[in-house]
């Protein structure tokens, strides 16, 4: 196996320079903000505050679909939060999620606005609220929070892991390439059994199990991520494939994709929604570099 360097770890770590790769310049030790900025506030009751990543992607779908089903009450204002830039490092964002994460989101529709962060969590959230995409069965119910919150214990293996190591890291370091691909191959393993089983990930009904998992592991085998789906021979996983194809048939998962997406081709970019017909008309300056 290839070294990379002879680096020992000090007895103490300190933060003494910045470590390279594509996300150094927003990674710090420390919480907290680093200035003053409010955040904006449209006129929906449902005001998010994401980025097009795959757990931004988790609410926008869900919302899409909310409001595909006939749930008015799931309009919402959709604002760009530019993580590169620092933007969730602005006081108003740390006020809704101190962890500085997208996606977040302020329900304005009760007498009090209520701030929910972590993608999970605003899926729960959201579900109940509107009674959809969560069985209320016990055993249907387990089945698909048990996925939900698989999602949320695996996919920092392939985002932060395998994803940082392959395609962001400044060096390529074998050992830990080898170690998260594994482990993503494992997990791709684990859903295409699964999915041999079932239609959806929760049984046969499509819930908020597959709007959190399909992002990441329906846009590993679509090719949506890293580059890396010939490395990873996605094309072994026919179960999976079958499920991220017939989920990403779905109008309201491509206009979720959509929704404060500002990478890939200009004419699948929404960067801020704030009306169902910003869909058609995108006048909003958002397609030619505004936000």
């Amino acid at each position: 196996m290839n070294s990379t360097s002879d680096y020992t770890p000090p007895k103490v770590w300190t933060w003494n320079k910045a470590n390279g790769g594509r996300f150094a310049n927003i990674n710090r030790p420390i919480a907290g903000p680093t200035h003053e900025k409010e955040l904006p506030v449209g006129r929906h009751p449902l005001q998010l505050y994401s980025l097009g990543t795959p757990n931004g992607q988790k609410v926008t779908i869900l919302l899409e679909e909310l409001l595909a089903q006939g749930h008015t009450g799931a309009e919402y204002d959709a604002w760009l939060i530019r993580i590169g830039e620092g933007q969730q490092f602005g006081s108003g964002f740390v006020d809704i999620n101190p962890n500085s994460k997208i996606p977040a989101l302020l329900d304005r529709s009760g007498p009090k606005p209520i701030r929910v962060f972590e993608s999970a969590a605003i899926l729960m959230h959201l579900a109940e609220k509107f009674d959809a995409f969560l069985p209320k069965e016990a055993a249907a119910r387990a089945e698909c929070l048990s996925w939900l919150f698989w999602q949320m214990g695996s996919a920092p293996y392939l985002g932060g892991g395998f994803g940082h190591f392959y395609a962001y890291a400044p060096v390529k370091i074998e050992y830990a390439i080898d170690r998260f691909a594994m482990e993503t191959k494992r997990q791709l393993d684990v859903l295409d059994r699964r999915l041999a089983e079932s239609a959806y990930l929760g049984g046969e009904d499509y819930t908020i199990a597959d709007i959190a998992v399909w992002p990441w592991y329906g846009g590993l085998v679509k090719g949506f991520l890293y580059g890396a789906a010939e490395f990873l021979s996605v094309h072994e996983y026919k179960n999976v494939q079958r499920w991220a194809d017939a989920i990403f048939a779905r109008p309201a998962v491509k206009r979720g994709r959509m929704v404060n997406r500002v990478t890939g081709d200009p004419s699948e970019q929404l960067h801020e929604r704030h009306d169902a017909n910003d869909f058609a008309t995108k006048t909003q300056d958002k397609l030619a570099g505004g936000a």
